[in-house]
């Protein structure tokens, strides 16, 4: 049985094990109160998605290659790496302490068996795509060649390498990304899908799993296997999924809890009043967008999206409903990104609200909808003040052309697993964080083929062409002229309407030591300490 303790009492026992700590010194547990954004939908690495979920099974798992403080990628489980000359071969010999947490060596044949398990069409991954480079990694996932034919080799137990279908600039950041983790084979040949429960759970990070109560907390401890758990400050850290902005605040506040993942924005300006640089709010490689569903009327008329999309005042959101902490997006592809320059903006970025909703007006009644027959459509977005205030602001803009709102919010796990699973919807709310600094990690959402993101339902084989055409294209410049072709191919579509370009939103206890600000957003536990 769950006992519920009032914020008061809970704030008393906090302060309480604090002072114990104190006078045990040394032999005290350092634990780690981590505010997540929600409940993980799986810890299946391979089946991952949300950014709720990278945050723990970061900690649970290492890969090749890793994030640094400063969102650098170092080595992880691979202490080095040599790449042939066309760089489409990568060996990566991998550290002589590397275990997992049973004792069991980490060998080149985990990461053979990983990486042929999430391109098994069985497995059912939704983001096996991210992993395409490799070779036959697509024909793999697709069914059309044996997991056998991936390109991926254990050359001896220390050895592993990794062919690509052609040079990709950015393969190694993409093997950061929590699909490219290792599971440990044995562990999930003897108990399948439950291979995740904790008194089944085997893993090679710097914490393993020890308790998973949804709605409520997930622990880890310290995995004393890790080969860097001399340097490991944190002995426990319970995660706490909490989809109220605010009320991760007062637990904060209370002294419940040391971090925050994200805040309610229009508490920003108070918040940093009372909290001073425990805020945080640095920019954030990610768009904040609409998915619209394409496959069904009045959502597949090209004037109908192009209306909605027109009529947003990204600025007001921006700064009315977010605060001043997130920035009007024109684009799917965020400005700054590495191997690209200028996104493809939209056509109206720049002209006034008034004519802009003129022009929107005009587009609907083209499609046929006017004061007799007004558009009616519903807002899906997952629980979340921030989410549900945008949803009530971009309702009134629409309201200006004549479009009667309604709205829907489910809890994260399910809103994205709705999506996912093409279930029915109008407009959903949605958002993407870069894996990776390139233009193609946004670009490749809407892909025909991409199941698992193409949330619109976006089927355009002339994009589907320019995108294998950038991806068989060697030169950066040539291929960022390509992709920007691309983006000006979704802009005028309009899959997704682009709201808002992406800033985190932290809350940092001042005994946090080692959480670095950075674009990825990435403060894995294994690199922060608590002082004080």
């Amino acid at each position: 049985m769950t006992i519920s303790f009032g914020a008061g009492l809970r704030a008393s026992l906090f302060a309480g094990a604090l002072v114990a700590g104190t006078a045990f010194g040394a032999m005290a547990e350092t634990v780690y109160h981590r505010g997540n954004d929600g409940n993980p939908e799986t810890l299946d690495q391979h089946k991952t998605s949300t950014v709720a979920e990278a945050h723990i099974l970061r900690d649970l798992y290492e890969g090749l290659m890793v994030y640094d403080a400063n969102a650098k990628v170092v080595p992880g489980v691979a202490e080095s790496h040599t790449v042939s000359e066309d760089g489409t071969v990568y060996t990566f010999t991998l550290r002589g302490d590397a275990m997992w947490s049973n004792g069991d060596p980490v060998t080149a044949g985990d990461f053979v068996y990983s990486l042929r398990r999430i391109m098994t069409p069985e497995t059912g991954a939704k983001y096996a795509n991210i992993l395409y480079p490799i070779k036959n990694a697509e024909k793999v996932n697709k069914g059309e060649l044996a997991p056998a034919e991936l390109g991926v080799k254990a050359v001896d137990d220390k050895t592993l390498e990794i062919t690509l279908e052609q040079a990709t600039p950015f393969f190694l950041e993409l093997l950061t990304h929590q699909t490219g983790l290792p599971v440990h084979p044995a562990t999930v040949e003897a108990h399948g899908s439950d291979f995740v429960k904790p008194e089944n759970f085997v893993s090679n990070g710097a914490f393993t799993l020890a308790e998973f109560t949804p709605n409520d907390k997930l622990v880890a401890v310290k995995n004393a296997k890790y080969h860097g758990a001399d340097s490991v400050a944190i002995d426990k850290v319970i995660f706490y999924p909490i989809e109220d902005r605010a009320s991760c605040v007062r637990r904060f506040e209370a002294g419940e809890i040391h971090s925050c993942s994200d805040l309610p924005t229009d508490q920003i300006a108070d918040l940093r009043a009372k909290f001073g640089d425990q805020v945080r709010t640095p920019p954030y490689l990610g768009n904040y967008y609409y998915a619209v569903n394409m496959s069904k009327p009045p959502f597949d008329d090209v004037r109908v999206r192009q209306a909605l999309s027109m009529t947003v005042d990204r600025e007001y959101v921006a700064e009315e409903i977010w605060g001043g902490t997130m920035v009007p997006a024109y684009s799917l592809v965020p400005p700054g990104i590495n191997n690209y320059g200028e996104p493809a903006y939209a056509d109206y970025k720049g002209e006034a609200m008034l004519d802009r909703e003129d022009k929107a007006l005009a587009l609907l009644q083209e499609a046929g909808f006017g004061p007799d027959k007004p558009l009616k459509l519903e807002i899906m977005y997952n629980t979340s003040e921030n989410h549900k205030n945008t949803a009530i602001a971009i309702a009134d803009m629409w309201k200006t052309i004549g479009v009667e709102t309604t709205m829907i919010n489910r809890d994260l796990a399910s809103h994205y697993a709705h999506l996912r699973d093409k279930g029915d919807f109008d407009i959903a709310r949605a958002g993407w964080i870069g894996d990776y600094s390139d233009p193609q990690n946004f670009l490749f959402l809407v892909e025909s083929d991409n199941d698992g993101f193409n949330y619109a339902n976006y089927k355009n084989a002339d994009y589907d062409a320019l995108m294998d055409k950038a991806a068989a294209e060697t030169d950066l410049e040539k291929r960022a002229d390509i992709l920007r072709e691309a983006e000006a191919m979704f802009m005028r579509d309009l899959p997704f309407i682009p709201i808002l370009y992406y800033s985190s939103h932290s809350l940092v206890s001042p005994k946090l030591k080692g959480w670095e600000d950075n674009l990825q957003n990435v403060h894995p536990t294994r690199l922060i300490s608590i002082e004080g």
